[in-house]
């Protein structure tokens, strides 16, 4: 049992070669390259991070919502309606409506 005991005594402080000085540290050493190559964090509002148990969550949430606004397009073939106000497209509108039989 004595043994056990200075086991975990020991265990519980770092040996001689992990003296770790702090003051050598330089603070921010890495943030130019992180700004440069571009960071992949995202931080939640403390109300969304509540409804996602953990980043996994949260991409397969992204990727479905993703998903259903590419199938919500290409049903309603939104992309390729012409924008309110064009003058052109409105005008073509006009046009195959006049052309087109009536019942």
């Amino acid at each position: 049992m004595k043994h056990k005991q200075e086991r975990s005594l020991v265990s519980n402080e770092l040996r001689p070669e992990y003296d770790f000085d702090y003051s050598k540290g330089i603070r921010g050493k890495y943030q130019q390259r992180l700004l440069e190559e571009g960071a992949n964090i995202v931080v939640l509002e403390p109300d969304l991070a509540k409804s996602f148990r953990d980043s996994a969550a949260v991409n397969d949430a992204l990727r479905s919502l993703l998903e259903l606004t590419r199938t919500t397009r290409r049903l309603t073939g939104r992309q390729n309606r012409p924008k309110r106000g064009d003058v052109a497209a409105s005008s073509r509108r006009r046009a195959r409506s006049a052309l087109s039989p009536r019942a």
